[in-house]
């Protein structure tokens, strides 16, 4: 008994120093010297300041900006601590409300226009830094009135930052709304 003992605290104690400790470290050096962009969060700079990250979303409300998908993590939405979707199956109340009153306040930007999916849904993470292609034009009369822009500039930035699918075939085709937003500052500031 005592020798089985024994064993099992010894395989316990190489176990979490081999799993717990030395395949981290390894994996995260080899991270940092191979991918060190993606290591450490595809941090996203403007001058000296750190405003973003590619990897997750933020919010945007001001009218001269393309907005990112709706957020349900944490309490209030964006919550980079608290990743999570809403959980909502379709025919709960509570998510069909919240979609009702995004479509409300997105119609009248774009009337007799359907609106995309992923602009009024949130995903599952709750944090996607992409919108769809669709939702980015969808945005565009507003966005370029707002810029004082033609709708044709504006759907050039789209399409400059327009990704398609990972390796022809995985994801789907999606625009990162902070690069996006943050394109359009550099080259015509909202007034």
């Amino acid at each position: 008994m005592k020798k089985n003992f024994l064993i099992s605290i010894l395989y316990t104690l190489a176990t979490t120093l081999l799993l717990g400790i030395l395949y981290p470290l390894a994996i995260t050096g080899l991270a940092q010297v191979f991918f060190p962009r993606q290591a450490n969060g595809e941090l996203i700079t403007a001058g000296e300041k750190l405003v973003g990250s590619h990897l997750i979303g933020q919010p945007f409300t001001a009218p001269g900006y393309f907005y990112s998908r709706p957020s349900a993590a944490g309490s209030a939405g964006y919550d980079p601590t608290a990743s999570s979707g809403s959980n909502l199956g379709p025919t709960n109340k509570a998510l069909i409300d919240r979609v009702n009153v995004s479509v409300q306040q997105f119609q009248p930007t774009n009337p007799n226009t359907p609106i995309p999916a992923d602009l009024v849904t949130t995903s599952g993470s709750g944090l996607d830094p992409d919108i769809s292609p669709a939702s980015a034009d969808f945005q565009v009369p507003r966005v370029a009135h707002e810029r004082r822009m033609s709708e044709e500039e504006v759907r050039a930035f789209i399409a400059k930052h327009k990704k398609t699918r990972q390796f022809g075939l995985l994801g789907e085709p999606r625009v990162n709304v902070l690069d996006l937003n943050l394109d359009l500052d550099a080259m015509h500031p909202t007034h």
